[in-house]
């Protein structure tokens, strides 16, 4: 019945109550002119963004973050504006909208959380085998 009630308010065009998700993804406000794009299609270059955000104001860069060994994008990107008010436009503008086929999400970029260093690899014993912590021993 719920289904039928829903699917008759879609029909009609009234609008339907947005979710509690959100209302808080488009409640938070902007402290920096850098958005997180997320939902990047595997097409998307950084021309690309960059065509579709340079409407909302003076664009300082768009870049959509590639895999490192296949040169493929993530699904992700960063683009930066000059002002707080025209990344805002922009986020406004551009989230829950379709770009290369795909529906991206924007939101305010967070700083990158810092990384353990980096951990030595294990040298193989002179048998040939070395330990992995995680499992015990493997080939």
């Amino acid at each position: 019945m719920a289904f039928a009630t829903a699917f008759r308010r879609i029909l009609n065009g009234s609008s339907i109550l947005p979710s509690q998700f959100a209302s808080k993804r488009l409640s938070s406000t902007l402290t920096t002119p850098k958005l997180f794009v997320s939902g990047l299609s595997r097409l998307t270059t950084d021309d690309k963004l960059k065509e579709a955000f340079s409407q909302f104001g003076n664009l300082q860069e768009a870049k959509v973050i590639v895999d490192r060994e296949s040169g493929r994008s993530k699904g992700f990107g960063f683009v930066s504006y000059q002002t707080i008010e025209e990344a805002e436009a922009a986020r406004e503008g551009m989230n829950a909208k379709y770009l290369d086929g795909w529906v991206i999400f924007v939101d305010p970029a967070r700083p990158r959380e810092p990384r353990p260093p980096p951990q030595a690899q294990s040298q193989p014993s002179e048998t040939g085998f070395r330990t992995n912590k995680t499992i015990g021993w493997c080939g």
